[in-house]
């Protein structure tokens, strides 16, 4: 195994890590228990796993995978606060947007070579990428890396005790 591809496998190992962590923790909850805030006055938990979904489904465009699957999240997710925006999905749909979306991404991980890794993402300009040689590894996907387990530690604090 290359540098690159283990450097490659190791990346997407955490990725997948990561996301099995949000299906064991948001998955088995009930719609009342995601409306539970991570402290008094803070996210819902359903508004951090809505979150996690919406910035995943941005990875399709920015990773040339796809087009987003649910961009009606961004005004739930992303550009408003917790509880400022009446939420129009419902905790079933959430879970089953969240497997959708991973499975999309994942199955374009997949047929991505090592030299896919390599490439400029949407978000780096030509002139950007080329000043830094900064690829989707390390600076899309760290910031993946970075995004899901900060969001899982809040979503943490919050879960229902057994």
């Amino acid at each position: 195994m290359t540098t690159e591809t283990s450097l490659i496998d190791s990346a997407l190992r955490g990725w997948k890590s990561n996301v099995e962590r949000a299906d064991k923790l948001f998955g088995p909850l009930s719609p009342e228990q995601l409306e539970q805030e991570v402290a008094p006055g803070r996210n819902r938990l359903i508004y951090l796993w809505g979150h996690l979904a919406a910035v995943n489904d941005a990875l399709l465009p920015l990773l040339r995978i796809g087009g987003r699957l649910h961009p009606e999240f961004d005004g739930m997710f992303i550009s408003n606060p917790d509880k400022s925006v009446e939420l129009t999905v419902s905790a079933q749909s959430l879970k089953t947007a969240w497997e959708e979306i991973n499975q999309k991404l994942w199955d374009g991980f997949a047929k991505f070579s090592t030299s896919d890794w390599a490439q400029r993402h949407t978000a780096v300009s030509e002139e950007d990428f080329e000043r830094s040689r900064i690829g989707i590894d390390s600076r899309c996907c760290s910031e993946e890396q970075r995004t899901l387990p900060y969001h899982l530690g809040q979503a943490t604090l919050a879960r229902p005790k057994a």
